[in-house]
């Protein structure tokens, strides 16, 4: 297999998992989980082998290609890049993290299914691994054209498998899921049109130099009030993804109504999309628009993380608390882009994965409580750690992640974005330090009721954690705990990326 083919298998090899699982009758359970669990590890081992490519100090554009794909109207004997669309996979040091990211997350997600979905396995499967496409697919598209395709093909699978598995209001999270995310899709592909028909390209290196070289040659010239207005709408439609409040009550029916393992993508990796997209095409494209709406992007953040942790605190419901808590952890990422410094964008981005890892493990045991007990009531739980200690003890660590204590992932990312926020808007970063207090407050009121809170139900013959349960657990406290204490696992692919961006 040549470098440049590398991306390429492992986008796509899931696909050949659906293929696989079409021809396998509907019966064969555990046939059909182990090659739905199977056919991830391609994608997490090439993951891996692309990070450690770039820490031996190789060059990520190894594994650049570039093909010829569509042409439009014929200029071909002009410029070959005019107005083409070529197949186009890259990464960069920020991407190859979200890419890692997304391999070790969908494979315990996968894990987690074969324990927790109960019903219609290959169906599920199928959709299963479409979505590990489209996910991987976001995150090394390196035009504008391939990104929506990837984007648009984790909205229908992610839509099936929440209308279909879910729990009690599955229906109505599913809809709410899709009308959401298809208007931001909408406003995306707008703004895609727009560009590529004024520039010829939806190349995003190209793209950047266009928009942002005074003397480039554009099909159509671009205005300062153009330009904005393009931002702006790149702003609406990953600000629905991320979510930034008001935008985020869809995220909120998501995390409370879809299956575990969609809610460990969803929180994990789908909601990171949003991140990415205002870092790589926002900031990447547009650095002048946002560096003028930087005060907004930090007022917003600001709302996101005292919004989020105040509602969060005065829930009941275990799940939705932790759907709060995203919000929340949202906003410390916004606030880490509004700073426009190598503290605040690198926080960011530690943030992305730190919280990745953080809710995909929270929302694992939340599942593995739930399976036990038929429910995620704070209120019916207490007294957890008497009859399932194991549980009960990997809750109060993930508990101690999201509060950001040191030596965890959590605290690394947090901490670099305030160093960056007080640096450019002190006041503000004044303020979001009552996000991060009330983070403590509500997650050890959450975690300590259930643990050690008064017993309103008898745990006495309750499994504790058995089994393959113990692998999405130690792979993911062992990642939070690898980069609480060595942070330049992922520092030292940034360095690159973050001078790009002007960090």
């Amino acid at each position: 297999m040549s470098l440049s083919s590398v991306l390429t298998f492992l986008v796509f090899t899931p696909l050949l998992g659906v293929l696989v699982l079409a021809f396998m009758p509907k019966t064969q359970e555990k046939s059909i989980k182990a090659v739905g669990i199977l056919f991830t590890l391609p994608s997490l081992v090439l993951a891996l082998g692309v990070y450690f490519h770039q820490l031996a100090g190789k060059s990520l554009s190894d594994f650049s290609i570039a093909k010829s794909w569509i042409q439009f109207g014929g200029f071909e004997k002009v410029d070959k890049h005019l107005f083409s669309v070529f197949y186009e996979l890259g990464v960069n040091g920020f991407s190859v993290l979200l890419v890692v990211l997304t391999a070790v997350v969908a494979t315990l997600a996968a894990i987690t299914a074969s324990m927790y979905i109960k019903k219609e396995w290959k169906g599920y499967f199928m959709l299963f691994l479409i979505l590990e496409t489209g996910m991987l697919g976001v995150f090394t598209a390196e035009n504008l054209i391939f990104f929506f395709i990837f984007f648009e093909m984790t909205l229908v699978p992610t839509f099936f498998l929440t209308g279909k598995w879910g729990f009690f209001e599955k229906e109505k999270a599913a809809f709410s899921f899709l009308i959401y995310n298809g208007l931001g899709s909408a406003i995306l592909l707008i703004v895609i049109m727009v560009l590529f028909a004024r520039t010829g390209t939806t190349n995003i290196d190209a793209l950047y130099h266009l928009i942002n070289d005074p003397n480039a040659q554009l099909i159509a010239p671009l205005s300062k009030g153009a330009k904005f207005g393009l931002f702006i709408a790149l702003l609406i439609a990953f600000g629905i993804k991320l979510p930034i409040v008001p935008l985020h009550s869809w995220q909120l029916r998501m995390h409370a109504q879809a299956p575990i393992p969609v809610v460990m993508i969803h929180s994990g990796i789908l909601l990171k999309i949003g991140a990415y997209g205002l870092i790589r095409f926002g900031l990447g494209i547009f650095p002048e628009q946002f560096k003028s709406v930087a005060v907004l992007l930090a007022v917003l953040g600001l709302i996101n993380l005292l919004y989020g942790a105040f509602l969060a605190f005065i829930q009941t419901e275990f799940k939705l608390m932790l759907a709060y808590s995203s919000v929340s952890h949202m906003g410390i990422i916004l606030l880490g882009l509004a700073a426009l410094n190598t503290a605040g964008i690198q926080g960011a981005i530690f943030q992305m994965v730190s919280h990745g890892l953080i809710s995909a493990l929270l929302f694992f045991l939340v599942g593995a409580v739930y399976e036990r007990t038929g429910t995620t009531d704070i209120t019916s739980l207490g007294g957890m750690a008497k009859g399932i200690p194991v549980i009960g003890g990997f809750l109060l660590a993930a508990a101690m992640a999201n509060l950001s204590l040191p030596g965890m992932s959590g605290f690394v990312g947090e901490f670099q974005v305030f160093v960056g926020i007080f640096e450019k808007m002190p006041v503000i970063g004044a303020i979001g330090t009552i996000g991060i207090i009330m983070t403590a407050a509500y997650m050890l009121r959450a975690v300590l009721a259930i643990t050690y809170g008064k017993a309103h139900r008898e745990f006495a013959g309750v499994v504790d954690l058995k089994g393959v349960e113990f692998v999405p657990v130690f792979v993911l406290m062992l990642l939070i705990v690898l980069i609480g204490v060595y942070p330049s696992v992922l520092s030292s692919p940034l360095h690159a990326t973050l001078l790009g961006l002007g960090g």
